[in-house]
């Protein structure tokens, strides 16, 4: 008989934990312990230190899964990734040693959902409300899109320059689900971290927040992670 892994899914930038209810519902359905804490994102640094204190609270395998800047977090475990056998991006950034999501974002025109960043004096970014309920959750319900506004979780805009180390994707096994219509992180994009990280991958016809737009499929991904990965006995 196996035993369930546990689940620890990470937000990303302009969202919080509850980002993640709808696959959280749904992940507990079907007999998983799912954890989903609250990112500070005041640095790269300060968001895995958080992610490591509810690692070590693991009682065994545990998959995780990052979205957006999410991903970024999940990929900065590197090789030091306690209780971690799996790795599940979502519509996420999945960088290489030596790479930062500010190179990315500067290679091209940042997408309608980051056209218009609101820099506080703080130096943290925040998403206008059109912004965010037309681009960043263009295929979620307008109500509940001005709601996960108004709980967005803002971003400290020095991290996108931060530089990742050896990433845990080098090390665990990937997989990655392919937003078709995102607009915050280019598809294309999506579709070169996933294949250089050799993930298992899916695309879905989304927009940016999967999770909550299509969480069926984010838990049939996730479930096939756990299945790759779960012990017997």
């Amino acid at each position: 008989m196996s035993r369930r892994v546990n689940i620890v899914l990470v937000h990303g930038a302009w969202a919080d934990g509850s980002s993640w209810s709808a696959v959280i519902e749904r992940l507990q359905a079907d007999g998983f312990t799912v954890t989903a804490p609250q990112f500070p994102e005041s640095s790269l640094a300060a968001d895995v230190a958080r992610l490591r204190q509810v690692l070590a609270r693991q009682d065994g395998p545990t998959i995780v899964a990052g979205h957006s800047y999410g991903g970024q977090i999940i990929t900065a475990l590197g090789t030091d990734a306690p209780n971690v056998v799996g790795l599940v991006y979502v519509a996420a950034f999945g960088l290489d040693e030596g790479e930062s999501i500010g190179q990315l974002l500067a290679q091209a025109p940042p997408g309608p959902a980051l056209a218009h960043l609101d820099v506080d004096e703080q130096g943290f970014a925040w998403l206008p409300e059109e912004d965010f309920v037309n681009h960043f959750a263009a295929d979620v319900d307008p109500v509940k899109a001005r709601v996960m506004h108004a709980v967005q979780q803002p971003l400290a805009w020095s991290a996108v320059e931060e530089v990742m180390g050896v990433p845990a994707w080098r090390s665990h096994p990937s997989w990655f689900l392919v937003a078709h219509g995102d607009q915050a992180i280019p598809p294309e994009a999506q579709r070169q971290f996933a294949a250089r990280m050799n993930a298992t991958t899916v695309e879905v016809a989304t927009n940016h927040v999967a999770m909550v737009s299509h969480p069926d499929d984010v838990l049939q991904l996730i479930s096939t992670a756990s299945r790759a990965v779960e012990p017997v006995g």
